[in-house]
């Protein structure tokens, strides 16, 4: 949405169209498409706008899509655009926030409404166009005006999948990223938003951690995953900072110089915790991720504080700030999901602390909750008129046993708050790599995990007042 960015007290928001496979830095079809320096290599794309990428009207708002991949072709199943918040290192009481959002409202639209629909070129008329620290531009119009429980009353499907950790693979990543995923794609981009969990240090800077396991992927990870169709990844995991310091320094390098989303990781944890934001069909998605899974020795090192970089922690004596960070989400946007890193290995039924924090976030306005860790599948459905996910096991990575090696992709799809429907797409992994099932194999797959529901406390249909528009 070219004008309608959200901006809270203090926030400024860089607007950016995410193209995962055409990674253009110049204009398409006259419209422009932003992505950071150094994009276009990461994603070893093409920056033919002509042949990689088309612009597409859709009313008073313009996307830049791409024009190969499981998300080409789609007008209406493609976002238009993304925010990235940015927060100031102290965060002003939420009485406060609303306060000032007010004021920017007030002064944004100058009393009037005549900058609503815009020309459609990324600049709207009655819009306030300002640059940051580097002097890109910063949009400053906000998403304050008043909406239903359902939003532009859209669906919209949004796909979670487990663990990626790409162990062993730094060859083939770097040999042939955009195909290396090529079998799990098309399950995974057919939704309209599409997110991984990223369980690795990504670059090649630092030194390993002292634990059991330390993984790091070349930055080519994140090609092969958006070729898949991930739109976002979160770093908020046990291994996110693997190789330290240094190594998550250039995780955040990465990061900004790709402009492909990461989320759970940052230079201070309200960039650690901050949401990803993006528009489908006129309805607002919002991701949050954090770990709740510190090894003893590194706890203190690895989370993220207010003048420290590090991961969003969930931890008990975090977990306020996290659920601070879902309240001041909520408003902003139709759709909320928190990503979890949590439970305990190879267990098949959440325990005490998983539920816990499943039943905090909710009651503090997320409407889906997923999360992974266990390696191992666990049960899924509503709890309330909330979905929640406790284990999406292992997505790209090597299990040595049978159990460890069964994956596949949750869809799930949402207008606004209520929850509609959510379908378990199995699949095995093989050679580390995903491999959707089919016939038989699948329906005995989804039936499995059906019977994992049994240890949740969770219903297969919402068992709420209902969320009515």
């Amino acid at each position: 949405m070219w004008g309608g960015v959200a901006v809270r007290a203090g926030v400024r928001s860089h607007l950016r169209v995410q193209t995962p496979l055409a990674a253009c830095s110049r204009g398409c079809g006259g419209r422009a498409a932003s992505l950071l320096p150094g994009a276009a290599s990461l994603l070893r794309a093409p920056c033919d706008p002509w042949r990689h990428c088309r612009a597409v009207d859709d009313g008073p708002e313009n996307v830049v899509e791409p024009g190969r991949g499981p998300k080409a072709g789609c007008a209406l199943g493609y976002h238009r655009s993304v925010t990235h918040l940015q927060r100031p290192a102290r965060r002003a009481p939420l009485w406060l926030a609303l306060l000032t959002t007010l004021c920017v409202v007030v002064a944004a639209c100058g009393g009037s409404d005549d900058g609503a629909a815009g020309d459609g070129d990324g600049q709207q008329d009655g819009s306030s166009a300002t640059t940051d620290a580097t002097g890109e531009p910063v949009d400053s119009t906000t998403t304050t005006e008043a909406r239903g429980p359902l939003g532009s009353g859209e669906a919209v499907t949004i796909a979670f999948a487990g663990d990626a950790s790409f162990e062993t693979m730094v060859g083939s990543l770097q040999a042939d990223p955009e195909g290396l995923l090529q079998a799990i794609a098309p399950t995974l981009g057919a939704a309209d938003v599409s997110v991984v969990n990223l369980e690795a240090a990504l670059g090649s800077a630092g030194q390993p951690e002292p634990k059991t396991f330390a993984f790091q992927v070349p930055a080519e990870a994140l090609t092969a995953l958006s070729a898949a169709g991930a739109d976002v990844v979160t770093m908020a995991n046990n291994h996110g900072m693997d190789y330290g310091l240094e190594g998550l320094q250039d995780s955040l390098r990465i990061k900004a110089e790709s402009g492909f989303p990461i989320i759970g990781i940052g230079n201070d944890e309200d960039e650690a915790m901050a949401p990803w934001i993006t528009e489908v069909r006129g309805q607002r998605i919002g991701v949050i991720a954090a770990n709740d899974i510190f090894d003893s020795n590194l706890v203190s090192s690895w989370t993220a504080g207010p003048d420290s970089p590090g991961l969003a922690s969930a931890e008990e004596a975090h977990q306020e700030r996290l659920v601070d960070e879902v309240r001041a989400t909520r408003p902003l946007v139709d759709t909320l999901a928190v990503y979890l890193h949590y439970g305990v290995e190879k267990e098949t039924c959440p325990n005490a602390r998983q539920v816990e924090l499943a039943e905090l976030l909710t009651a503090a306005g997320a409407d889906i909750v997923v999360g992974s860790h266990a390696h191992r599948l666990q049960g899924m459905g509503y709890m309330g008129d909330q979905f929640v996910a406790y284990g999406l096991s292992n997505f790209v990575f090597k299990a040595p046993s049978e159990p460890g090696r069964r994956s596949g992709v949750l869809t799930v799809t949402a207008t606004g708050r209520r929850i509609d429907d959510y379908r378990w797409d199995p699949a095995v992994l093989q050679n580390t790599l995903p491999v959707p099932l089919q016939g038989a194999a699948a329906d005995a797959e989804r039936a499995a995990m059906d019977a994992l529901q049994g240890c949740t406390g969770l219903s297969a249909a919402p068992s709420g007042p209902g969320v009515e528009g």
